[in-house]
C-alpha cells in the first residue's frame, strides 16, 4: 500500500477534523425531513433536508474570506445541511487535507521560519494544493460528490499576491501546474471589514475587552501574521472583492459582518438560488 493512502482517497461521505481553527462537531442523527432550515449555525431548530442539494453533486465549491470572517463556521453548518440532504460531501482544508499536505501545513505554521521567502511560501501552498487535488478533489468529483474546500487559489492571490506583492502572473503560473483544470464551480467570499475580522481571529484585541483574544481562536494566519498592519488586512479584503468583481459568474459575496444567524440565512439563500440555476435550460 502506498503510504499516502493512509489519508482517505477519495473522501467519504463526510470527513471530520478539517476546520482551520477547531475540530468539527460530529454530525448527529439526521432529523426528520420536515420543518424549516435552522438559521442558527450553532444550534436552534434542527436542520432539515433541502430539495436543491442534489444539484450540487459533482460540483466544487470554495469558502473564502479574510481570516476572522467566520467562513469556517458557516462551512461546517453547510456540510451538515448537504449531508443530511443525502448528498456525499468531500470536505477539505488548505493547506492540508492529505498526509503530505498536513506536513506542509506544519512547516507553514512554524513561527521560527522567518527566513522563508515569499515565493517559497507561495510554492508550499501550491505543493499542498497539488497533492490535495490529485489525492482528494479529483477522485471525489469523479464519484459525483460535492467538494467543499476551506480556501483555495483565491487565498494565495489575496495573501501572497495583493497583500505581500508577489506578481499575479507568478501565482497564476504556479496554480496552473498545481491544479490544472480543477477550478471551483463556485467561490463564496465572506466579506467583513478588516478591524472586525482581526478581532474575531485574535490578531488584535477587541476594543471591548482591552486584551488580545484567547489563543484558542487563533488560526494559521493569526499565528504567522499577527504583526501585520491594518493596511495588510485591507489589501487582503480588497483582493477578494476585486476577484469577485472580475468573475461575477463564479463568485458570490456574502456580508459576513452580520451575526452568524443572518450570515447563515444569506448563505442558504445564495446557495438555493445558485443550485436552482444549475437545472435551468442552458445552464452548465
Amino acid at each position: 500500500m502506498n503510504k499516502c493512502d493512509e489519508t482517505p482517497s477519495p473522501c467519504v461521505l463526510h470527513v471530520p477534523c478539517l476546520s482551520r481553527s477547531s475540530t468539527l462537531a460530529a454530525v448527529g442523527d439526521a432529523p426528520t425531513p420536515s420543518g424549516p432550515v435552522s438559521p442558527a449555525p450553532n444550534g436552534g431548530t434542527p436542520l432539515a433536508p433541502v430539495p436543491w442539494a442534489p444539484a450540487l453533486r459533482g460540483k466544487f465549491i470554495v469558502f473564502e474570506g479574510p481570516d476572522g470572517s467566520g467562513k469556517s463556521t458557516q462551512l461546517r453548518r453547510f456540510v451538515e445541511l448537504i449531508t443530511i440532504s443525502g448528498v456525499g460531501v468531500c470536505e477539505v482544508r488548505e493547506p492540508g487535507g492529505t498526509k503530505i499536505g498536513e506536513a506542509i501545513r506544519q512547516v507553514l505554521l512554524q513561527r521560527d521560519h522567518d527566513c522563508m521567502t515569499l515565493r517559497c511560501e507561495m510554492l508550499l501552498y501550491m505543493a499542498s494544493r497539488a497533492q490535495l487535488v490529485e489525492q482528494r478533489i479529483r477522485p471525489a468529483l469523479a464519484q459525483h460528490q460535492l467538494v467543499v474546500a476551506d480556501r483555495f487559489v483565491t487565498s494565495t492571490v489575496a495573501y501572497q499576491g495583493a497583500a505581500q506583492g508577489l506578481p499575479y502572473d507568478e501565482i497564476a503560473a504556479a496554480a496552473r501546474i498545481a491544479v490544472g483544470q480543477s477550478v471551483p464551480d463556485l467561490v463564496l467570499v465572506f466579506d467583513v471589514d478588516e478591524e472586525t475580522a482581526a478581532q474575531r481571529a485574535g490578531i488584535v484585541a477587541p476594543k471591548t475587552k482591552g486584551r488580545r483574544a484567547d489563543s484558542a481562536t487563533s488560526s494559521l494566519f493569526a499565528d504567522r501574521m499577527e504583526d501585520r498592519t491594518r493596511e495588510f488586512r485591507r489589501h487582503v479584503r480588497q483582493s477578494y472583492l476585486d476577484q469577485a468583481q472580475a468573475d461575477p459568474a463564479r463568485f458570490r459575496v456574502i456580508n459576513a459582518a452580520k451575526g452568524p444567524d443572518e450570515v447563515w440565512r444569506s448563505l442558504v439563500e445564495t446557495m438555493e438560488k445558485w443550485a436552482t440555476g444549475l437545472s435551468l435550460p442552458g445552464s452548465s
